[in-house]
């Protein structure tokens, strides 16, 4: 990856959150909390809809985060192989026409596997996020910028239920087409968002050793989603 000193050039002299690099990646880092707290007000209406059991609307959770505990220990590959963008642009697309299908799924059964599809986009885009804020900044400026992200998210998480509940009133399936967003935002990251990209590829069996470990123990999968995150 860069050094710190090679990415001192993509850093401003103005504050954080005024840079175009650190807008695009927060609206990111948001639209990677959007695909559970917005939509989990519209299940009751959901449940009367589509005729379904209560008890399997947790699916509709498992089915989208499940893609993000399969593929978390592996994205950091990927993404220093082949590039930040190369992952984080089509899983936008992917997160946005697979989550706005779910608002047209009328079959409980189809309106899973568009669900699990939404959710093999979204894998990806909050560890990215997180990465992309360790390739662009340095010192006092990452963890400024680090600090932005974290609240950012809080306020998004918070705020989605207030916005789905909103939504669902009207139908249960309006709240299922907020992820419409993340296409053009996709647009955005590919065309505005000016990021250094990793240099060389990190050792493979080194990296998959790491994450069969981390798999292993629970209690250190959160950190490995993020292991390219802080260095440079």
């Amino acid at each position: 990856m860069n050094s710190p000193k090679d990415n001192s050039q993509f850093e401003r002299k103005k504050p954080v959150y005024l840079e175009l690099n650190f807008q695009i990646v927060c609206a990111v880092s948001l639209i990677a909390v959007i695909g559970v707290s917005s939509v989990t007000p519209a299940f009751p209406k959901l449940v009367k809809e589509l005729n379904i059991n209560p008890q399997n609307l947790g699916l509709l959770i498992t089915f989208f985060t499940l893609p993000s505990l399969v593929l978390g220990p592996i994205i950091g590959i990927f993404a220093d192989r082949w590039g930040r963008k190369r992952i984080m642009v089509p899983s936008l697309f992917l997160f946005g026409l697979a989550g706005t299908a779910c608002a047209f799924a009328r079959d409980f059964n189809l309106l899973l596997w568009f669900r699990l599809l939404q959710g093999i986009g979204a894998a990806p885009l909050l560890s990215l996020s997180i990465t992309l804020i360790g390739d662009l900044y340095t010192g006092d400026r990452r963890t400024e910028a680090m600090g932005y992200i974290a609240s950012i998210s809080s306020v998004g998480t918070a705020t989605y239920p207030i916005i789905g509940g909103t939504l669902a009133t009207i139908g249960w399936y309006y709240p299922f087409m907020l992820p419409i967003l993340a296409i053009p935002l996709g647009l955005l990251v590919l065309l505005g968002l000016k990021n250094p990209e990793p240099q060389g590829d990190r050792n493979l069996k080194q990296y998959l050793s790491n994450a069969v470990k981390v798999l292993k123990n629970r209690q250190l999968f959160g950190l490995n989603t993020t292991n390219t995150t802080l260095k440079s």
